[in-house]
């Protein structure tokens, strides 16, 4: 098995990795079932040919409650594993959103600021302060990841654990 991992995917908002291995989709598959039954009590998760979604069982949800999402692909007659970690699909949209309002709004106020400098007007005072704001709430926005990143590193920490272990230990067997 052969791993792959940049310096950009360690400061992503959802980190990933790529792992190639010699065996078959369907093989990848049913050796992740049988790996996830033998860690029932610590992982949970589903699993098809394509694409499996894991998570860590805890007593407890937080909003950065990680998940580990491979997507199976064959390439060059070797299978390369894609991992992306991240929070559920209702949490990354909602972060999204935020990136996506504030960096509109960045991008209102500060062209009120421009057009009104331009055609020297003074009829909206504030939006420069307003865009500063904007970016202000942007950093904010990318804080809270890193802090869900930082608080939810030991099941990140398991979940790539369970995408190396579950993938040797069927490769060392054949």
């Amino acid at each position: 098995m052969n791993t792959e991992e940049t310096t950009i995917d360690k400061i992503r908002t959802r980190p990933r990795f790529t792992m190639f291995t010699h065996l078959t989709k369907e093989e990848y598959a049913e050796n992740l079932k049988k790996y996830l039954a033998e860690h029932k009590d610590e992982f949970s998760g589903n699993i098809n040919k394509e694409v499996a979604t894991i998570c860590v069982e805890t007593e407890y949800e937080g909003y950065w409650k990680p998940r580990l999402s491979l997507r199976v692909e064959t390439e060059d007659d070797q299978t390369s594993i894609r991992g992306i970690f991240g929070p559920s699909s209702a949490v990354w949209t909602f972060f999204m959103f935020l990136y996506f309002s504030f960096s509109i709004l960045w991008m209102v106020f500060f062209s009120m600021y421009y057009v009104e400098n331009q055609i020297h007007s003074h009829e909206f005072p504030w939006a420069l302060n307003a865009s500063f704001l904007m970016l202000l709430c942007i950093a904010i926005t990318y804080a809270a990841a890193r802090f869900g990143q930082h608080k939810a590193k030991d099941e990140m920490l398991k979940l790539r654990r369970f995408a190396e272990e579950s993938t040797l230990q069927f490769e060392k067997k054949d």
